[in-house]
């Protein structure tokens, strides 16, 4: 498989992974060309706006080195910086961005007693960023303090259960 698929592979078991350990569903669409590679859907959120409230996510993966003290920049295609931006969505759209090692044998760790995926993924929403005059890729910053987790994910569901757009 090339390596830019099993990149995307990765990333999308990454986020599953996480999207299961809190108990939230997760669609992927058949054809991508809306710039969303997995959907998450929660139910049972209450005290929201929405009961099953959903997330749409565009993920990138990536071995370059692109973390610079607390800032993570990466070079994102337009098109997809077109479809994350903008607010005449009515699903929140996200960002995120996995950082692995360069050699795929260092992504997984296995052990007697766990599992191991490496390294870090990140989130960002670009939903209020400007039109961009580049012709080929926009660079999105990623702030290091937003990783995907368990909370953060969370988190995110519950602001879309109340109706809340970062």
């Amino acid at each position: 498989m090339d390596i830019c698929k099993r990149k995307e592979q990765f990333s999308i078991a990454y986020i599953q992974a996480i999207a299961a350990q809190i108990g939230i569903n997760h669609s992927i669409d058949v054809v991508d060309d809306d710039s969303v590679d997995i959907r998450l859907i929660g139910k049972g959120f209450t005290g929201g706006k929405l009961r099953n409230p959903q997330i749409e996510i565009q993920l990138k993966c990536t071995s370059q080195d692109v973390i610079k003290g607390d800032v993570i920049k990466f070079p994102l295609k337009l098109k997809n910086y077109d479809d994350l931006r903008g607010e005449n969505v009515g699903v929140p759209r996200y960002l995120m961005l996995l950082v692995v090692p360069d050699k795929t044998e260092n992504w997984i760790h296995f052990t007697n007693n766990a599992l191991i995926l490496f390294n870090s993924c990140y989130w960002t929403s670009i939903r209020f960023a400007p039109e961009s005059k580049n012709k080929t890729n926009v660079t999105v910053e990623f702030s290091i303090e937003q990783k995907v987790t368990t909370e953060s994910l969370l988190e995110l569901m519950v602001k879309a259960s109340k109706g809340e757009f970062v």
